[in-house]
């Protein structure tokens, strides 16, 4: 009798309702990324079949929390829904502080404006996007100080978000300690991959802080898979629980801001948390002008009950190992036919490397747009990029800016697909890699001042 090598393991959840999804004909969808300018951020959601674009405000509510939000107090002010946030943040982030957002990025911007002077600089665990355009706008320069072997796509490295010590170290040395506005850590580090930094290493960056009295502040928005990739990988934390190492993590910072549409699991909403009060009066005075009152940040009642709940359940084990499994099995099974990826897997994407996957496209020609464009083609499957065209372009010389990773980010949804879907996603990926020789790159045809990645067109070569 042939005896099992290894038992299955299956969502921790059963289906209640289900969302009808369009199938397309290969046609439909060429004249539809044609229409969209070859930028997946502009297809329209009928012409998606599924949908890996991102995982932000995109997750599966729970019946919890949908049942939540028939409890919303829409209240105008003191809505009972902002005080079980409250409570919730208190408890699980471990911060005394909160002023609620509508998403993450207000959250960015209203930081940015608190705590940037023209002329500050702010290191971190390489960029994001959104995250550095309103250190920009504000005045200030972020200072790229991640470990050399995250911009290594194949290099096997458990902590890949690390900051580089001796990086932060010569910074504070050139510039100044007093220009140093605050440093800026994720975890995990979206643009390298999805990849956790370690707790030694943030004991680490917390004593230099402590020592040269600097601010260190947490991109908290994916905690969660960062304190599942310690509790897996780094020893002592083996036998801890998920919302143990979170409240740990949270004790080295002053505060943290967190687009509550990944790991909370819903729709919308953001928010900052703190224990500096004079960071916390100064955002809950901002607030007031850009989002709403400080008990409600531009969020109803019921949103707020939805995240207070979800905060509940992204701390319990079976969920965050459901939802990285998720993302290995589609990294394990593009293995096999030599998928070139970022490794290891990240904790809410698999990343693909387009400069390898298209090495006979020049990084001028868009290799991962392009690459991102033809797996839509080929099975209504939507990616994004995350390159040369997300780097954007240096402000003083107005060139592109050439990031060494050149990738494209397949992002999984938390509770939204199963196993089928990722073996769908899986072979049109070899397909496309199969095919890869008669791939031609792209022309940029339209670029907006910011953030270009959203609404930039492109035509093919």
């Amino acid at each position: 009798m042939k005896k099992l090598k290894k038992r299955s393991w299956a969502e921790p959840f059963k289906i209640k309702v289900v969302e009808p999804i369009k199938m397309t004909t290969q046609t439909q969808r060429a004249k539809a990324i044609k229409d969209a300018g070859y930028n997946t951020f502009l297809l329209k959601s009928d012409d998606v079949y599924i949908d890996l674009l991102t995982d932000s405000g995109t997750n599966a509510m729970s019946d919890n929390q949908w049942a939540g939000m028939m409890l919303g107090d829409e209240a105008y002010a003191g809505s009972k829904n902002f005080y079980h946030l409250w409570d919730n943040i208190k408890k699980y982030y471990g911060f005394p502080y909160f002023v609620p957002t509508h998403q993450g990025r207000a959250a960015e911007h209203m930081l940015s404006q608190i705590m940037i002077k023209p002329g500050d600089y702010i290191p971190g665990n390489m960029y994001f996007t959104t995250t550095k355009l309103h250190q920009e706008l504000a005045g200030g320069t972020f200072v790229d100080v991640i470990i050399d072997e995250a911009h290594n796509a194949e290099k096997e490295h458990l902590f890949k978000g690390n900051f580089d010590i001796q990086k932060f170290k010569d910074l504070i040395k050139k510039a100044g300690a007093k220009k140093i506005a605050y440093v800026s850590m994720a975890g995990t580090v979206n643009m390298a991959g999805g990849q956790p930094f370690s707790m030694a290493n943030l004991k680490q960056v917390k004593k230099i802080t402590d020592k040269y009295g600097i601010r260190l502040w947490l991109d908290a928005t994916r905690i969660t898979e960062n304190a599942y990739f310690i509790k897996k990988r780094e020893r002592g934390y083996k036998s801890k629980s998920i919302g143990d190492i979170i409240l740990e993590i949270c004790s080295y910072f002053d505060g943290i801001w967190v687009s509550a549409k990944k790991d909370l699991m819903v729709n919308i909403g953001g928010f900052i948390a703190t224990r500096d009060k004079k960071v916390y009066d100064a955002a809950r005075n901002m607030v007031v002008v850009y989002e709403g009152l400080h008990t409600y940040g531009g969020l109803a009642g019921r949103d707020m009950e939805a995240m207070a709940r979800g905060i509940e359940e992204m701390v319990l084990y079976d969920n965050i190992h459901a939802r990285v499994g998720q993302v290995e099995y589609c990294g394990k099974r593009l293995e096999e036919f030599n998928i070139p990826m970022v490794k290891p897997f990240g904790g809410h994407a698999i990343f693909l490397d387009a400069k390898k996957f298209l090495p006979h496209i020049k990084q001028e020609e868009f290799p991962a747009q392009t690459l991102a464009a033809e797996i839509y083609l080929d099975s209504g499957v939507r990616g994004m990029e995350r390159g040369i065209v997300s780097a954007g372009r240096d402000k003083k010389t107005g060139k592109n800016h050439h990031p060494k990773l050149e990738l494209v980010r397949l992002t999984f949804p938390r509770r939204v697909y199963t196993q089928a879907h990722i073996d769908v996603t899986v072979e049109s990926i070899v397909e496309v890699y199969q095919n890869r020789k008669s791939i031609k790159g792209l022309k940029m045809v339209y670029e907006p001042e910011y953030l270009r990645f959203f609404q930039g067109r492109f035509k093919k070569l």
